[in-house]
């Protein structure tokens, strides 16, 4: 049956397909039930709805035509007289008649670009590819070759459609796989259902999300449990399982019963909304690559306006039978080969594919500039715990000393690591059970790479790793090496109490992630503030190239600059905020997990929106494409014009061979630069 309610929404299934209001749906609906499908869903109260999209489909297919339409104009008008000029060859088709027809071709593709060229020259960007085009066409028109100059302008303006069309879809792509939020939500008033738009929402208010709806804003999940498609923020259409309490995000879809969320953050603060702010904002950071062409086109033309002008008024002095009209057409052709629109536009849509692709695959990287570094990386330095490892540590074993009580040592260590935001905290706490606030904890004090210290009742407590019981001159009889799980030490009343083993387990991506490294040539390094045993342990069961423990915030600075001191680029994988220092001495910082922490997205370079290892290769690999992509754009542009103008300037190309050096060219290019967002990674 269709759904009659009035506050309906449109739902979806697992992979984000609309089920719902459907022709098949209403047509079922009419079959099984007899009625009208004026009544249900989408019919009535929706047609206006429905019209409005269709409206919109067709002033997009109208805007695409609209875009054609000079071009076919001065097309069939081209065709028409080229008939008239070479098979027919009509007395009244000649003169002033013949003339006036070519221009009148000529107009519809032909005006734009010159009205193009005099509003360059008014912005002070005199030497535009538009001035060359009206120079070249109008100079065709100066000479009588009327077909030439109406057919390269025609070819050109052509060109500028595709490539208009090129970067429309290029954005397009990128904004349809972000901007998943929905306009209204349906929030709970007095525990009836209302219907209101999402940027009146505050914190604190409940909404309420039937199966296949999109979240409007962040928040905390106030039912049990509940399963969401999490594609729009992560690529991964695989069902995310979220339990009471546990943080989701806008643009989330509920997949199976009827939930309820409380807001938390306000609708222009979601992740959604940084996320896409980040994405857009992504074409403002330039690589070099695109830095330089674009200098280079403001150096490059006018040089070629100089070189056509010395093309025509040279040979006067050294040709015997100069004919000023024969060097003008060489020149004309030498302008339109030289054009630099296949190089201006074809490398942004490149680095502009690059990003896209990689948002595709839940992957969000903060400019074409850092493309261009992900490409050139040699070797991957990472974080273990919770890049390669779960994070989600558990308690295997309690050693403590029979003169302590196990239980009121255990209390006071949950206690004392709920002050800290560590994984290992959350699994104490998990062992132990809830914090007891009473027990009076002073002094408070975390040290950097060591754990945590406080005073109980007038004695120390230490919680950390044994270098923090070295530091406090803390004695204990066992060797921490022989112990491959990472330990917690504990000490009291400067007496060592004992330790707590703590197992983390490896992801199961984790291995493809390394292999995947070394296909591509990249060096694994795993730099951990655990202990060297353990982080030895997980190298050998992935075949990282190069492991080291127990390492401070500095030292794992000092590894980095090791690192790059042999040669090579450094990509340093963490959580983007505990590892500044280290993400600012890398070539390229990449976050794991963005989706947890505001901080990451603004610190990284490169955020992977879900905890998948196997999403950094996955960036690199894109990166290379992406310059692959570039380069072979430059040589194909450089390489082609290059022959041609040689061609030109010797008289062997004509016209035609210059709207291929120039229109067919950047039409190619284009393709190519497209390709990318085609691509499986």
């Amino acid at each position: 049956m269709i759904n009659t309610d009035k506050n309906h929404k449109h739902i979806y299934d697992a992979h984000g397909k609309q089920l719902c209001c459907t022709e098949e749906s209403k047509n079922d609906a009419q079959t099984n039930t007899g009625q009208s499908t004026d009544n249900v869903c989408c019919s009535t109260d929706e047609k206006v709805n429905q019209k409005s999209n269709e409206r919109s489909e067709a002033v997009d297919k109208n805007s695409v035509i609209k875009m054609f339409l000079p071009g076919i104009i001065s097309l069939v008008l081209l065709l028409i007289a080229i008939y008239l000029d070479n098979a027919l060859k009509p007395e009244w088709f000649q003169g002033w008649v013949r003339t006036v027809w070519y221009i009148i071709a000529y107009a519809p593709v032909g005006f734009p670009v010159i009205k193009e060229a005099f509003e360059s020259i008014s912005k002070g960007d005199v030497f535009s590819e538009f001035l060359l085009m009206s120079i070249a066409t109008i100079g065709a028109f100066a000479i009588g070759e009327y077909p030439e100059g109406v057919a390269v302008m025609l070819f050109y303006a052509v060109g500028e459609v595709f490539q208009s069309l090129a970067v429309k879809r290029a954005k397009a792509n990128i904004k349809s796989l972000l901007d998943q939020r929905p306009d209204e939500v349906t929030i709970l008033k007095e525990n009836q259902p209302k219907t209101v738009k999402a940027e009146t929402v505050t914190i604190g208010d409940i909404i309420q999300l039937k199966p296949g709806e999109k979240l409007g804003l962040d928040g905390t999940l106030l039912s049990e449990t509940a399963s969401f498609n999490t594609a729009a923020l992560t690529g991964e259409s695989k069902p995310d399982t979220k339990a009471k309490d546990d943080t989701v995000l806008a643009g989330m879809i509920n997949l199976n019963t009827v939930v309820q969320v409380k807001v938390t953050t306000a609708y222009t603060d979601s992740k959604l909304s940084k996320i896409l702010e980040l994405v857009q904002n992504a074409t403002a950071q330039k690589a070099p690559t695109e830095l330089f062409i674009r200098k280079f086109a403001k150096i490059y033309t006018p040089i070629v306006v100089l070189l056509a002008i010395l093309i025509t008024a040279l040979p006067y002095f050294f040709v015997e039978n100069y004919v000023f009209s024969q060097w003008l057409y060489r020149a004309l052709v030498f302008l339109v080969i030289s054009c630099p629109c296949a190089l201006v536009i074809s490398i942004p849509l490149g680095y502009f594919g690059g990003i896209g692709a990689a948002s595709k695959n839940g992957i969000l990287v903060k400019g074409s500039n850092f493309l261009d570094v992900l490409a050139s990386i040699q070797n991957v330095v990472m974080d273990k715990t919770g890049t390669m490892t779960e994070g989600v540590f558990k308690v295997q074993e309690v050693v403590f000393d029979k003169a302590f009580d196990e239980k009121e040592i255990l209390k006071m260590v949950n206690a004392l690591e709920s002050h800290s935001s560590h994984p290992v905290a959350t699994a104490i706490q998990e062992y132990v059970g809830d914090v007891n606030h009473n027990i009076p904890l002073e002094n408070i004090e975390e040290i950097a790479g060591h754990g945590l210290k406080a005073n109980v009742n007038g004695k120390e407590l230490l919680v950390g790793n044994f270098k923090l019981m070295d530091k406090f001159s803390i004695t204990y009889d066992i060797d921490p090496n022989s112990i491959v799980y990472t330990v917690i030490a504990v000490a009291y009343d400067r007496k060592f109490v004992g330790y707590i083993t703590i197992a983390d387990s490896i992801k199961e991506d984790a291995q493809e992630t390394i292999n995947l490294l070394h296909k591509l040539n990249v060096k694994a390094t795993m730099l951990s503030g655990d202990k060297s045993t353990v982080v030895k342990y997980v190298a050998e069961q992935l075949g990282i190239d190069n492991a080291f423990g127990d390492l401070l915030p500095e030292d794992k600075v000092n590894r980095v600059k090791e690192i790059k001191a042999k040669g090579g680029s450094v990509a340093f994988v963490g959580d983007g905020v505990n590892d500044a220092p280290v993400v600012a001495l890398s070539d390229a910082g990449i976050a794991m997990g963005g989706l947890g922490s505001d901080a990451t997205i603004e610190t990284a370079d490169v955020v992977i929106q879900d905890d998948k290892p196997s999403k950094i290769p996955i960036a690199i690999n894109i990166g290379k494409q992406t310059k692959k992509i570039v380069w072979q754009n430059i040589a194909l542009a450089f390489g082609v014009k290059a022959i041609v103008l040689v061609l030109g300037a010797g008289g062997l190309a004509t016209m035609w061979e210059a709207v291929f050096a120039d229109v067919g060219v950047a039409l190619l290019a284009i393709l190519n630069a497209v390709r990318i967002q085609r691509m499986k990674f």
